[in-house]
């Protein structure tokens, strides 16, 4: 299992289209077999950091993942539509790996 955190600069004042963004994202990744656990928005503290985490059953199945979404036409509007709104500045991913409590 590998979980990708990323982590978003963000245009504060584009904060609603970052919102759509990530809307579509949690559609898209659920519909290649990933499990989204959601987007983080800016509360209290930086206005401009924003970040999303989301799994896969393993590293294999998250690059096909990738390699899928050059060529799907929802992804590449999702990518487009961060382009044109600016919403995004500049994002971070990392690869992490669960520890859950053993049963």
């Amino acid at each position: 299992m590998i979980t990708i955190h990323l982590r978003y600069e963000i245009d504060p004042d584009q904060a609603e289209a970052f919102r759509e963004y990530g809307r579509r994202w949690i559609v898209l990744v659920e519909r290649f077999g990933g499990t989204h656990h959601g987007y983080f928005l800016p509360s209290e503290g930086d206005s401009d950091e924003a970040f999303a985490l989301f799994t896969f059953a393993s590293l294999a199945a998250y690059e096909q993942y990738r390699l899928a979404s050059t060529t799907d036409p929802e992804c590449i509007a999702a990518y487009e539509y961060a382009k044109t709104t600016r919403c995004i500045r500049r994002y971070e991913r990392r690869f992490l790996t669960p520890l859950f409590a053993e049963a």
